[in-house]
């Protein structure tokens, strides 16, 4: 990864271990090649500077679904709760001015394109076949579900299915992706290839997703 986009990713704001950008970027450039990459959960960019380095270096492109407006444990009262990302005007949060300039300071824009909406809204109009699929949008079972059942049937065979903040043990985060990420398995369509702590990476081995 360039040292440029490698300090940027560090610094920008997220919660992406950088263990774990490495390991995101080196599958995006395994399985860029194959076509573009979608991203579900964009927040302030840091993740996308990862798969972004990786779009430029195979001359694929990333799409990132987002409405901006934050998963429910970055709202008000939560732990995860930046009050600078908070728009007065409606009293709502908005990581879309962040990431925009997350992503323009990186020289990314090109390789990286912002879809401003609801993840299960955007995956009923879509139809282009994805390389890689990398979701780290809400973390609780209902909207992991959503995105998966939305946006896998478009990944290609020997395409890549990446989960983020994946936990077997209750006590270190929510059951949401953990929950999902085994249905995945058991269903057969998708094979592990890599972990690296709470991300993990699937192979599309078959039709279906379980």
């Amino acid at each position: 990864m360039p040292a440029d986009l490698l300090y940027a990713a560090q610094r920008a704001k997220g919660f992406m271990p950088h263990p774990e950008g490495l390991v995101l970027f080196e599958t995006a450039v395994e399985y860029g090649p194959l076509g573009p990459i979608c991203e579900i959960g964009s927040y302030c960019g840091k993740s996308a500077l990862y798969l972004g380095s990786a779009a430029r270096q195979t001359g694929s492109v990333v799409f990132t679904v987002d409405h901006h407006r934050g998963s429910e444990e970055i709202q008000p009262g939560w732990a995860y709760h930046d009050p600078t990302l908070m728009d007065p005007r409606f009293g709502k949060m908005d990581s879309l001015p962040s990431f925009r300039c997350t992503i323009a300071a990186a020289g990314l824009e090109d390789e990286v394109i912002a879809i401003v909406g609801k993840s299960e809204r955007v995956a009923g109009l879509w139809n282009t076949p994805l390389a890689m699929l990398f979701i780290d949008g809400g973390h609780s079972e209902g909207p992991v579900t959503k995105d998966y059942e939305g946006w896998a049937p478009h990944i290609v065979e020997g395409g890549a299915l990446v989960f983020h903040d994946v936990y077997p043990d209750p006590a270190r985060g929510g059951q949401g992706p953990y929950l999902v990420y085994q249905r995945v398995l058991a269903s057969g369509a998708f094979k592990e290839v890599r972990h690296e702590g709470s991300l993990r990476v699937l192979e599309r081995v078959g039709p279906g997703i379980g």
